[in-house]
């Protein structure tokens, strides 16, 4: 295998035609189908199936196109700190946050302090469900994301950031038990939760199964917005951390309260690939976001408190 028919493979499946991909490359596409051949000649196995629609990879061709997207990247990663030695830092950043979390109250500040000590540094922002996200950071698609959860994943490591109450948020549809509300009397609403291998569905059900209670859920949601629309309607409630609790409150026209008897915590980390090295790009931003956090945690309690 070369590289360069490891950046045509890439190209051919995402773009899902040889006749495509040919064109975008700018290569013939008989010479481009003969690139594949050897490819595949190579590795021994068929990697992409040709239909009438196009091409799609086969079992070995998804697993040669994560390695190849993780080969690829470090290969810019290096030429571009070979290039940048000396040099002020420069280069593309990918960072993910789940969606509500308190850390997006640091995007912003993110943003602005990449933009001051590293101007050099593209950041992108990658607002996305936490499955989603430690997929994509495993496979060295987003160099890192702040995330609920702390468990062991293999292939990721977590450095623990804060903590957040769950909270149940529901309309004026369901009685209104104040401030606090115990997890018996959560257990016996209609609720809209993620699916089971979610973190936060994890957390929940695992204090149901304490307490010998168990979820009666309704539908599994990890939309913002059709989970909004769902509270909204009255169907049913919700469990979220504080900050995504505060965020659909208004919009969903409904009201929230601490989970209590027990108190359920979401802790809030950065998550990291455990054997793919950050560039010196983003080593940068990892230690401006740590600085943020540390030096915002105060204040993103604050921001949570006042909603």
């Amino acid at each position: 295998m070369n590289l360069r028919r490891l950046k045509y493979f890439v190209k051919i499946v995402d773009i899902g035609s040889l006749t495509q991909a040919a064109d975008v490359l700018h290569i013939a596409q008989p010479a481009l189908s003969q690139q594949l051949a050897t490819l595949e000649g190579e590795l021994k196995q068929q990697l992409l199936v040709r239909t009438k629609r196009g091409v799609t990879p086969t079992e070995a061709g998804n697993i040669l196109y994560a390695h190849a997207q993780t080969i690829l990247r470090q290969c810019e990663q290096a030429h571009s700190a070979v290039n940048s030695a000396g040099l002020a830092l420069n280069g593309q950043v990918s960072v993910g946050m789940a969606p509500g979390t308190a850390a997006s109250l640091l995007a912003l500040p993110l943003l602005q302090a990449v933009r001051s000590q590293h101007p050099g540094i593209l950041l992108y922002l990658n607002e996305n469900f936490g499955s989603e996200l430690t997929d994509q950071t495993v496979n060295g698609r987003m160099d890192m994301a702040v995330l609920y959860g702390n468990k062991a994943i293999p292939g990721l490591s977590f450095v623990p950031l804060i903590k957040e109450d769950l909270y149940l948020v529901a309309t004026h549809a369901v009685p209104h038990p104040g401030n606090y509300v115990e997890l018996a009397d959560v257990a016996k609403l209609n609720l809209f939760l993620p699916r089971t291998h979610d973190v936060l569905r994890k957390l929940v059900d695992e204090a149901m199964a304490l307490r010998r209670l168990s979820a009666k859920v309704i539908g599994e949601i990890e939309s913002a917005t059709t989970l909004t629309a769902a509270i909204a309607s009255g169907l049913g409630a919700t469990i979220l951390p504080e900050s995504a609790a505060r965020a659909i409150v208004g919009p969903a026209n409904a009201w929230m309260s601490c989970i209590s008897s027990p108190t359920i915590q979401a802790p809030l980390s950065l998550c990291l690939s455990d054997h793919l090295p950050l560039s010196q790009p983003a080593q940068a931003v990892q230690k401006i976001l740590l600085a943020l956090v540390a030096e915002n945690r105060e204040e993103v309690r604050t921001l949570l408190a006042v909603g």
